[in-house]
């Protein structure tokens, strides 16, 4: 709910309530006013304030991250996994590395 403009009738009225209620009841009567002060405040810096844009990552700059860095190493241990296991070692090679990457992008 959006606060009034703070008049010179409302600390009119803050005066006036402070002196029909008294001394004992002063520093009531001064926290309510300032705190409708401070709401007036609050809001009034609100709407002077733009939006701010939410950061754009969604993630797709690691996912492309891990991918290249998947491939530039699954060459060389693709070439070692031929000479040592043959086919065998080869697809065993690239599941881990596509277990790795399809890991990676479902952890969200």
């Amino acid at each position: 709910m959006p606060q009034e403009r703070i008049s010179r009738d409302d600390v009119s009225s803050l005066i006036e309530a402070r002196r029909e209620l008294g001394e004992d009841m002063e520093p009531a009567v001064i926290d309510a006013f300032l705190d409708r002060v401070e709401a007036a405040a609050e809001e009034r810096g609100a709407q002077r304030r733009p939006a701010r844009p939410q950061p754009w990552n969604d993630g797709r700059g690691e996912q492309l991250a891990l991918s290249i860095v998947s491939l530039g190493t699954g060459i060389p241990i693709t070439a070692i996994a031929a000479e040592q296991g043959g086919i065998v070692g080869m697809l065993v090679v690239w599941a881990g590395i596509v277990g790795v990457n399809f890991s990676f992008s479902r952890r969200r």
